[in-house]
């Protein structure tokens, strides 16, 4: 007869640790609010966790890149898209470090502004942490709002050049589609979705590149020329524009509600998440900065897949446009529904009872109502704002910044204390500084833009 009794020291740690766990998610559970409750459920794995994070980092966004390239030029372009991933990667794994820790000493923590508010003190998680966060995530939903209409723009152009649709009809479509998708319970809810998103992005990465080579290898490209446009206050401030769309392209903002999803405990899952992230940005972010830029040159446009159409003329095959898009536009959705959990969180907070059924009426209807209106107010955003990227880009050197490349290591070394003597210490103070500096000029420059352009903003503008 086989012994029921655990068979080494280890695993009698092991059983406690799991027992421990789940008594604090018992008691947690008990205390927690309906947001944290419904929409942060911790059940998955840390394959669940790779699905979600590489939705949040590999985005759309990445088809930017060819165009921060003619910003920055070659060598610097290459060097900051390294520094981005090292920096990142290190801040992201440190930011769950930290959150591991907190775990462990009983207090899980779900939400970046907890973490702020235990860490620094309530007043930055309710009114500095709280804010850019929702400032950001908010931003990237309306912003895959406004991409997703203008993809869609895209494929009606090419198989019918005279139409008339505006783009803000095309915005709406896509706002119609996200509005089904927005009603899905939970993060958690989203993990087969997400991992249909991670092929996507590998997808519509791969066409990019190969569009690239295809039109930089025939003589229906642009002439090559990689020099930088303008006087020196426009390269001086382009640069800064470039870091800002890097930033933003790496920016994640949500790594302490992805961690909530983990099913306890949660010791080394964030790292392996991370590395399937990681793996999946590293395919992507190079190979479509690399060859865009190769092929187009400064005339990259700021969506690499707009070069592949020169005056109404498609320079590759329609279906391969058609297909390119379609990829970009699923992806989109999944991307847009990822950054709409911090808002379905407070709603949920705000409107749901915690001791009532997930899916009793008294939580439903509140749940149907908030969501509609959060994505019915995006989809106006981005219909009215077509001129978003601007915002956008703002948001991204106010919000990205001080989220993804200060907060993470100041929480290290408040937590974990390092002596001041480490190199980890003053690695972590170097970032602090240096991304914070670059962080308020990024800033400066977003705001100059934004002032260029004005004289060009109309609301409801078919761009």
């Amino acid at each position: 007869m086989g012994t029921l009794l655990p068979t080494s020291t280890s695993e009698v740690h092991e059983n406690l640790e799991k027992a421990n766990n789940s008594l604090q998610i018992d008691q947690q559970q008990k205390d927690v609010d309906a947001g944290a409750l419904f929409v942060l459920k911790s059940k998955g794995s840390w394959q669940h966790c790779g699905y979600h994070l590489t939705t949040s980092i590999v985005a759309p966004a990445l088809l930017s890149l060819p165009y921060a390239f003619t910003l920055l030029g070659w060598t610097a372009g290459i060097f900051c898209l390294v520094i981005g991933a090292l920096v990142t990667f290190y801040s992201y794994n440190l930011l769950s470090l930290v959150l591991e820790r907190q775990a462990k000493l009983g207090n899980r923590q779900l939400r970046f502004r907890d973490m702020a508010r235990d860490i620094l003190g309530p007043r930055w998680g309710r009114y500095f942490v709280g804010p850019i966060q929702f400032a950001v995530c908010y931003g990237a939903v309306v912003a895959s709002n406004l991409l997703g209409g203008q993809c869609i723009k895209a494929i009606y152009l090419l198989s019918n050049p005279n139409g008339s649709m505006k783009l803000y009809e095309f915005v709406i479509i896509f706002g119609c589609f996200m509005l089904i998708l927005a009603q899905i319970p939970s993060f958690h809810s989203l993990r087969h979705i997400n991992l249909v998103s991670l092929v996507l992005c590998l997808l519509y990465s791969a066409c990019a590149v190969v569009g690239s080579i295809y039109i930089g290898n025939s003589s229906k490209g642009p002439e090559k020329d990689y020099s930088l446009k303008g006087d020196t206050e426009n390269k001086l401030f382009g640069i800064f524009n470039a870091l800002s769309i890097i930033a933003t392209t790496y920016g994640n903002g949500i790594i302490p509600e992805i961690q909530a999803t983990l099913a306890p405990p949660v010791k080394g899952k964030m790292f392996k998440g991370l590395s399937v992230c990681y793996a999946a940005v590293t395919v992507t972010f190079f190979s479509v900065a690399i060859s865009g830029y190769w092929a187009f040159g400064n005339q990259s446009e700021g969506l690499i897949l707009s070069n592949f159409v020169d005056n109404g003329k498609p320079l590759v095959p329609k279906w391969f446009i058609y297909m390119t898009n379609i990829f970009t536009i699923v992806q989109l959705s999944a991307v847009g529904v990822v950054y709409l959990q911090p808002t379905n969180e407070v709603l949920e907070q705000t409107f749901g009872d915690p001791k009532s059924p997930q899916f009793s009426n008294r939580n439903v209807i509140p749940r149907l109502i908030s969501r509609s209106l959060a994505i019915t107010i995006s989809t106006i955003i981005a219909a009215m704002l077509p001129f978003f990227g601007d915002i956008n880009s703002l948001i991204g050197a106010f919000g990205f910044m001080p989220l993804d490349f200060v907060l993470p290591v100041i929480f290290f070394n408040l937590t974990f204390k390092p002596s001041k003597r480490s190199p980890i210490f003053w690695l972590n103070v170097t970032i602090v500084v240096v991304f914070s500096t670059l962080g308020a000029i990024a800033t400066i420059a977003a705001v100059r833009q934004i002032a260029l352009d004005a004289k060009n903003y109309q609301l409801f503008a078919n761009v």
